[in-house]
């Protein structure tokens, strides 16, 4: 038994490890990319015959890297914060109070999550270009600044919150904000923690509305700089490759920093 024990945990180890390569290589595949030439890029080398570095410091010429990092981190922190804050508001009084067509909207809410936003993409771009907030970073996270996936998920952590300490908290006279923010948020902070690191990363992550709405590289996310590589008559794929690979810096440095609690949020709300 012993062996055989043995033997099935070298194969689930061999397999996952070979996942890992498979989930790795697209990675190295595009660092590997951005330090070859352009006779050399379409080769399969595993490793750059002759280096270079001329496709960083001509991304780095190019466009505007740092501040389109800042921008994008900027708007994935407000994706983030504005979801959080309208998810929290919206699941506690669906579970706070009772009242009529409750249902009606909780069913409502989860319809919405499987229209695909190219169905609204249209008159949300009018909305938002009547209200002249293209170009600005509000334009782009006014039309996310509700999740609805958000809702459901902390919907699912109050509805199972304890609700005699609810209605304690009433009889000792505490208002509705404080209840949410000091009984309820102190017992759920690590599922907040971990949705909050999921919008993060969808934030950083997202590329059609802004590219909708920006026009200027100095006001657009990082992810809309890198078609710039692609639209001119010669592809620049190892410049494109480098500016990517820059690009993938800081959440990678985030993941190392916020290893555990990234990895505990896709399996909290990968099992719901």
């Amino acid at each position: 038994m012993k062996k055989k024990f043995s033997g099935l945990a070298i194969a689930q180890h061999a397999v996952l490890a070979a996942m890992c390569l498979i989930a790795l290589f697209p990675i190295y595949w595009m660092v590997n990319s951005s330090f070859k030439n352009e006779s050399e890029i379409f080769t399969s080398s595993l490793i750059p015959l002759k280096p270079i570095f001329s496709n960083y410091t001509y991304a780095f010429e190019q466009m505007p890297i740092v501040r389109m990092m800042f921008n994008s981190f900027g708007v994935a922190s407000l994706l983030t914060l504005s979801q959080l804050a309208t998810g929290l508001l919206a699941a506690y009084a669906l579970v706070r109070w009772r009242f009529r067509g409750q249902g009606f909207i909780f069913a409502l809410l989860s319809l919405t999550w499987l229209i695909p936003f190219q169905a609204v993409m249209i008159p949300n771009y009018v909305l938002v270009n009547q209200l002249g907030f293209n170009e600005s970073l509000i334009g782009i996270v006014l039309p996310f600044a509700v999740s609805t996936f958000a809702i459901l998920s902390l919907y699912q952590s109050f509805n199972s919150f304890p609700r005699v300490l609810i209605e304690a908290a009433c009889i000792d006279g505490q208002s509705d904000f404080g209840i949410l923010t000091r009984l309820i948020l102190p017992n759920i902070k690590s599922t907040v923690a971990s949705l909050g690191i999921i919008l993060f990363i969808n934030g950083w992550n997202e590329y059609l509305w802004p590219m909708l709405i920006t026009k200027k590289m100095e006001n657009a996310p990082l992810q809309i700089g890198l078609r710039m590589f692609v639209n001119s008559d010669t592809n620049m794929w190892g410049s494109m490759m480098a500016a990517t690979a820059v690009s993938c810096l800081p959440i990678l440095l985030i993941y190392l920093v916020l290893r555990r609690q990234i990895v505990d949020s896709f399996v909290r709300f990968g099992i719901k």
